[in-house]
């Protein structure tokens, strides 16, 4: 594998491949063995272990037969000798839908390290895309339940 930009970003895809196959260990192939990952809601995993065996029961459950489409690097730029950042997005299909809902439309930070004549995925952070219009929404739900 070439240290190139081009090479970093590829990653994200490789990932979407993989959730559509339900693969976790595909998934997280890119990843350092002490890597860290943080879940939309606010879950942390740590270690390559931990983060396989939490996607393969979510791959094996709830999350059987759900697809990541219309992937997308925002950009990708290598910030020093053997690091890089990537920004990613995508969206969400829940199992047996046929198109995204924009509510579930994510972004990932991925930070990589030039580790081992490749790059590999050091942390991830996973994040829901919130508009300002729907977070204000939600904040008045959020009020209006608590009375």
């Amino acid at each position: 594998m070439e240290k190139s930009v081009d090479a970093m970003s590829s990653i994200s895809a490789r990932m979407n491949e993989a959730w559509g196959r339900g693969d976790a260990a595909a998934f997280l192939a890119d990843f350092a063995v002490d890597a860290e990952f943080v879940a939309f809601e606010g879950t942390v995993l740590k270690g390559i272990d931990e983060m396989v065996n939490f996607h393969r029961s979510l791959f094996d459950t709830s999350l059987k037969g759900s697809r990541l489409v219309n992937g997308r690097v925002v950009f990708a730029r290598i910030v020093g000798d053997d690091w890089g950042v990537v920004h990613h997005r995508c969206q969400f299909i829940a199992p047996g839908e046929d198109t995204p809902v924009s509510s579930r439309d994510s972004m990932q930070i991925l930070v990589v390290r030039w580790i081992d004549e490749r790059w590999q995925v050091v942390t991830l952070q996973n994040s829901r895309i919130v508009t300002l219009d729907r977070q204000l929404q939600l904040d008045a739900l959020e009020s209006a339940a608590k009375g």
